[in-house]
């Protein structure tokens, strides 16, 4: 892509009310950006309502610095990663993408741009998930990784962030084959930042066994409204989406709804009762998510479960249970939460 042909693009993109939809349709009538650009305004106004046609005659003030912006994050090429820009009909674009009602016109992408998706699992959840969730996210993100499947999530906080962990730790201890990603981080950002800041190691490391993904413009800050809008994305690319943990009214949920309406698989992990973090997965489970008590689970429900990957699988969770025995003050403490003097009554201990 030509400089030229990056502004164009970049033009279409952050044009104010021009949206994917009506994006798609310019380009499906007039070929390329650039010759969008070449149009009068009646004949934008065979394809675009008259506002969107103005707004397409006039170049944004923001384009130049995008420009600049852009060309500088293409040049600059770290030694473990790459940096690139696909947009639709790109060879690198994710088909999965293409069953979205919007699929977004142009991506930002940071990480092994050579590889693919393969067989994926979304993982998301709480934000501030109890200790459990947190751990059994960066299990379950390790198990399904070393079984050979790339694990999408958001890199935010909490269960997200635990997910990639898991992944990452599932693609240095049981190699995947080098054709796919261990785990792609679809972010509400420019790519030129990382958000939450806490994540910036988490993000080097995305980018040198998976990818990162984002459809916002560089500079773009952590604005509210992106996040849910980038939750169609998560949804899009993996097989079926797993919900660790999350409350009634959470961002998780709306993912979830957005991977049935593609129809795709929803899975939740049940939780204590007494965790606010778990009323979300149980109300999942109860209108028919699939529920799920091991990484297994999530290979037969996705009919990814051939006999190799039920050994690949076997493996991890071998290798990741390195204490055979709790200690017996764990043992008598359970699944819920009890009282100091509760504890005491069961295990004898002073």
């Amino acid at each position: 892509m030509n400089k030229d042909e990056l502004r164009a693009w970049l033009r279409l993109s952050i044009t104010e009310g021009v949206g994917n939809d009506a994006a798609r349709k310019l380009l499906a009538c007039f070929g390329s950006p650039h010759a969008v650009f070449e149009q009068t305004e009646t004949a934008l106004c065979q394809v675009v309502n008259p506002k969107q046609a103005q707004a397409l005659l006039t170049v944004p003030n923001e384009l130049a610095v995008q420009c600049v912006r852009t060309h500088q994050w293409l040049a600059h090429q770290p030694d473990t990663h790459r940096h690139a820009l696909w947009t639709l009909g790109d060879p690198h674009y994710p088909p999965e993408l293409l069953q979205l009602a919007d699929p977004p016109l142009m991506f930002y992408v940071s990480g092994q741009t050579e590889r693919t998706l393969g067989n994926a699992v979304a993982i998301v959840g709480s934000r501030n998930p109890t200790p459990q969730g947190a751990e059994i996210a960066t299990q379950f993100g390790e198990a399904l990784c070393a079984a050979g499947l790339c694990v999408v999530s958001g890199m935010a906080l909490g269960v997200d962030g635990a997910a990639h962990t898991g992944a990452l730790r599932g693609g240095q201890t049981h190699p995947a084959s080098s054709a796919h990603w261990h785990t792609v981080a679809v972010v509400g950002t420019g790519l030129d930042r990382v958000y939450p800041s806490q994540h910036k190691m988490l993000a080097q490391h995305i980018a040198q066994q998976g990818l990162l993904l984002s459809e916002y413009a560089l500079g773009t800050p952590p604005l509210a409204h992106n996040f849910p809008k980038r939750n169609r994305l998560i949804a899009a690319l993996g097989l079926g989406t797993l919900v660790v943990e999350a409350a009634l009214k959470s961002g998780s949920l709306i993912t979830a709804k957005m991977a049935l309406d593609l129809n795709r698989e929803v899975l939740a992990i049940p939780g204590s009762i007494y965790a606010t973090q778990s009323h979300g997965c149980h109300a999942l489970i109860r209108q028919g998510a699939k529920l799920v008590e091991n990484a297994h689970d999530v290979l037969e429900e996705l009919q990814l479960a051939p006999q190799q990957q039920i050994d690949l699988l076997a493996d991890a969770l071998n290798t990741s249970n390195t204490h055979d025995t709790e200690h017996p003050v764990l043992t008598h403490m359970g699944f819920a939460p009890v009282s100091l003097d509760a504890l005491q009554a069961r295990c004898g201990l002073d």
